[in-house]
């Protein structure tokens, strides 16, 4: 992750710098922003990595089972279901036995990481929306994510402030379409959890904002 290496290296900087100066470590006037950056990206990342241990043990079957998989990305923490595990084909209502595998997740929300916000995407395949009543893979991809969504404020009580909900269709595929496997892959929903240096969800900064963020 971008944001860890510049934690790591103004970390190595700030200690290296003190070494050089004796004791006494003199903080130049508006440099105290970066120690506050610092100390707040650190916090930060070690609630997502106990996050990811958390719900790599509640998720342990789920993963085995190849339902789920969880990853610390550049833009924060990825839980990603496929899409068969929490909605039948064409539809955007959760199945009862997907309901219990969210719930999993909205423990650690409401714990682990309960001051990050949490972006949640919806992404589909390429194949053209035929009978499923749904005008286009945009509407069913931003039906799932609301669904989601939802069932996270009005059953887990999450707060909503922290919540949003995106639908991309078809056009953020992770694999080929080409293949059964790719299309099973790119139908998918992802639940984001976001360090504070993501501008909203799905978009991360660039390095060079990191950067001017940190100073």
């Amino acid at each position: 992750m971008k944001f860890l290496k510049s934690v790591v290296i103004l970390t190595i900087m700030a200690a290296f710098v003190a070494g050089l100066s004796g004791c006494t470590v003199i903080i130049q006037k508006g440099r105290t922003k970066d120690f506050q950056e610092i100390s707040n990206l650190k916090r930060e990342l070690s609630e997502l990595e106990r996050a990811k241990q958390e719900l790599e043990n509640k998720l342990k079957k789920e993963i085995s089972d190849k339902e789920v998989s969880i990853q610390m990305l550049e833009r924060g923490l990825v839980i990603t279901f496929v899409s068969e595990v929490l909605f039948d084909s064409g539809k955007a209502v959760l199945k009862e036995d997907a309901k219990g595998k969210i719930a999993k997740i909205a423990s650690v929300l409401e714990t682990t990481v309960k001051d990050l916000k949490v972006g949640i995407e919806g992404h589909t395949d390429n194949v053209p929306i035929k009978h499923s009543g749904w005008k286009s893979n945009w509407e069913l991809s931003s039906a799932r994510s609301m669904s989601v969504l939802h069932y996270l404020i009005e059953t887990e009580n999450l707060d909503p402030s922290r919540l949003s909900a995106t639908g991309y269709g078809e056009f953020h595929p992770v694999a080929s379409n080409d293949t059964k496997e790719g299309r099973q892959k790119n139908r998918r929903v992802e639940i984001v959890i976001l360090p504070n240096t993501q501008k909203e969800a799905g978009s991360a900064l660039t390095p060079q904002e990191t950067e001017e963020n940190l100073k």
